[in-house]
């Protein structure tokens, strides 16, 4: 049976690929990923960008391509089943053996990194959600949150002060984790909400 590997890649530097996920692509015909993702591997491998645009069609041609028996690999940015690719290849997978390789996620990294144990945090992606009232329940029932969002800081502390949430409540931001520019801050919500982080941030509010 045709076989498609699902990838998890880690939250960016080669520091952070397990050696299951080299082998993996290193067996593969061709890796499909985003740009940041393929410039991880330097193998002979044919190489597919994947991005938000082409995303649907990017995924059916690794399926495709699995089934005429190349041996394809998809990266996925940190673990695949954690606003990863997972779920939509689910949603279109055909006759073929998929094997996921986990990968770290960037949730793991930053607890790693602030020294959170967070097997009782509350771990949430806002990941194609947005912004809604739901998560003030969630951050106001005693436990540290860490949320993945896909949408500026900024905005996230601003709807929650506007909520009601204490301008004061203590927060971190872990922006751009493994890379060389990676910067972590730990300050009020109100002073987080005045500051400008990348997209690849995730907000810990304790």
């Amino acid at each position: 049976m045709p076989k498609l590997y699902i990838v998890g890649i880690g939250p960016g530097s080669r520091d952070y690929l397990t050696a299951a996920a080299i082998n993996a692509v290193q067996r593969s015909d061709v890796v499909i990923g985003s740009k940041r993702a393929l410039e991880l591997f330097d193998n002979d491998s044919l190489k597919i960008q994947l991005n938000a645009k082409n995303m649907k069609e990017s995924l059916k041609n690794a399926i495709d391509r699995s089934k005429n028996n190349e041996v394809v690999s998809i990266l996925s940015t940190g673990d695949p089943g954690f606003s990863g690719v997972l779920k939509p290849i689910l949603n279109l997978e055909g006759n073929i053996e998929i094997e996921v390789i986990p990968g770290v996620s960037s949730i793991q990294l930053c607890a790693a990194k602030l020294k959170i144990s967070w097997d009782e945090a509350n771990i949430v992606t806002m990941h194609g959600k947005g912004i809604s009232e739901d998560i003030l329940e969630i951050i106001d029932n005693g436990k540290i949150s860490i949320l993945l969002p896909n949408f500026k800081i900024t905005d996230l502390a601003h709807f929650l002060i506007e909520k009601g949430i204490s301008e004061d409540r203590k927060v971190a931001v872990c922006e751009k984790l493994s890379y060389d520019d990676e910067k972590i801050v730990e300050a009020s919500l109100k002073d987080v909400s005045k500051l400008n982080f990348s997209y690849m941030s995730i907000l810990v509010i304790y």
